[in-house]
Formats: structure tokens, C-alpha cells, sequence
């Protein structure tokens, strides 16, 4: 497999800050915002965004991270068994601003599913989307958007961008990676 490293951990950092800014410029206030993490990438992401957020100055945003599997209208091709995690949003959405986050967006699909599985809690005053890495529109099923990006990179095909974090015991990089030709 072809592995091209595009974003490297000073990269990703830079990209959750810009991020955080763009937040607060947007929202004025922290006070409304919920920030909630799609298990299992973006949720890691969403405590970094937190923690940039902290950084500014301000209070952060209450956190919370949301388990799509059973929403996903593949769930029954990932697996035999697919693997539920927990949600916890120990906070109520109704009313709030919340704001998505999770580590590429490709399809829409995955947030599709997000929002689905959000309503099951509450009513938001709005759903914002932050991404790491946006693949672009060209091959979106689903007319959706980001409304916080860090970085967009168009792929071809046979490519994949995968986010690798040290929370989940790698070290910090997005890659885009590449099937080899049989």
C-alpha cells in the first residue's frame, strides 16, 4: 500500500486552533455550544478542540461523544457483529448549538448518521460540522458541508485519507493511502 503523509502532528495542531478561532468568531459565545465527538476519531478531536478552545481565553464547551453505529445505513456490511460503544452527552442538546465534529468527511454518510442519532436526544437550536481533513464535494452522496474545516484535499478513487492520533496509540498524521494495482 502507497502511504503519503499530507498533515503531520504541528500541522494537525495548527489546524484544530484555526478551528477553535472560527468557532468563537461564529458564536461570539461559548455559552450555548456543546461540542460532541463522533466515536471514535472524532472524538478525540473534539477534547483537542475543547482544549483550543480553553486556550483562547474562554470557558470550554461542554463535551460529549456520540456512537453512530446503529444509525449507519451499513451497519450490517462492517460486520457480522458490529461493535456498539457508549454515548455520553451528560448534557442536554435542546436548544444548544452543537458542533459535530469527526476526523474526515468523504461520503456524508457518517454524519447523516450523527444527526439522526442526535435527535434521539434533544432538538438543537442548530448542528454545526467542524472536520480535520474534507476529501471535497466530488464524491459527497449527501448534500453536506462543513462549516469549520482545517484542511481540504480532493482524492481520487482508489484513495483514503486516514487521521492517526495518539489517542488511539498511533503518532500524529493524516495519510493518504493508496491501494496497490493487482
Amino acid at each position: 500500500m502507497k502511504k503519503s503523509v499530507i498533515l503531520k502532528e504541528e500541522d494537525i495542531s495548527a489546524k484544530i486552533q484555526k478551528m477553535a478561532k472560527e468557532i468563537l468568531e461564529k458564536n461570539r459565545s461559548v455559552d450555548d455550544i456543546v461540542l460532541v465527538g463522533i466515536r471514535t476519531g472524532g472524538a478525540f478531536l473534539a477534547e483537542r478542540l475543547q482544549a483550543a478552545i480553553s486556550s483562547l481565553g474562554v470557558s470550554p464547551p461542554p463535551l460529549g461523544i456520540l456512537d453512530i453505529t446503529l444509525y449507519r445505513d451499513d451497519w450490517t456490511k462492517i460486520a457480522p457483529t458490529p461493535i456498539v460503544g457508549k454515548t455520553e452527552l451528560p448534557f442536554s442538546i435542546s436548544d444548544r448549538v452543537v458542533v459535530l465534529v469527526d476526523d474526515v468527511l468523504y461520503t456524508g454518510r457518517t454524519v447523516r448518521a450523527a444527526m439522526d442519532a442526535l435527535m434521539d436526544y434533544g432538538r438543537p437550536r442548530r448542528i454545526e460540522l467542524a472536520i480535520l481533513v474534507d476529501r471535497g464535494d466530488v464524491f459527497r452522496e449527501l448534500p453536506i458541508s462543513s462549516n469549520y474545516v482545517g484542511w481540504v484535499w480532493g482524492t481520487a478513487p482508489e484513495e483514503t485519507i486516514n487521521v492517526y492520533l495518539k489517542e488511539a496509540g498511533s503518532h500524529d498524521h493524516v495519510a493518504i493511502e493508496e491501494k496497490k494495482a493487482a
